[in-house]
């Protein structure tokens, strides 16, 4: 609940559901990463419902006791508690934001290889670069994507980050 909230304020860039369910299981419980990133998506959706229709933390309560009897009352007292003293932040971090449709860029990484032969060629020595991009869709989950490129792409991926990165001084 405390990441989910960090990431609506925007303090954080999402949620990494692999880590959170690695500490979930070593606490004990049995979990896994699919369905952790749909409690963490229900959650999510929850609280900035919640903040769009301004709920106080008793609304809040109240419509999650008669919408859903199966949760269980200790999950209501965590969000009660996290509501009560969160909630208003949310609140205001909803009204100020316009609702963003595409996912955040958090990390990159990148590694310089050499593939040095295959099946049908016995001698490459051909290099390349694989670039790891680590993103934050809108709800929050995080997820990694990569890709290869040769060396003449990778210098003008590398010139266009550049030509980004000189707009961005003068702004």
């Amino acid at each position: 609940c405390e990441q989910i909230i960090q990431h609506l304020n925007h303090k954080i860039p999402g949620i990494n559901t692999a880590e959170l369910c690695q500490r979930i299981q070593t606490s004990g419980v049995d979990i896994n990463i699919g369905d952790l990133a749909k409690v963490a998506n229900t959650l999510s959706f929850l609280f900035s419902t919640a903040a769009r229709n301004n709920l106080s933390t008793e609304e809040l309560v109240t419509t999650l006791g008669s919408g859903i009897s199966t949760l269980p009352k200790h999950a209501v007292q965590v969000i009660r508690h996290v509501w009560n003293e969160q909630g208003k932040d949310i609140a205001v971090a909803e009204d100020a934001r316009t609702t963003a449709t595409v996912g955040q860029f958090v990390d990159m990484k990148w590694k310089l290889g050499v593939a040095m032969s295959s099946d049908t060629c016995r001698s490459l020595k051909y290099p390349y670069v694989t670039v790891t991009l680590t993103v934050a869709d809108p709800s929050g989950q995080m997820t990694d994507k990569s890709f290869e490129m040769t060396i003449p792409q990778f210098k003008n991926f590398f010139r266009q980050f550049k030509e980004m990165a000189s707009v961005l001084e003068t702004v």
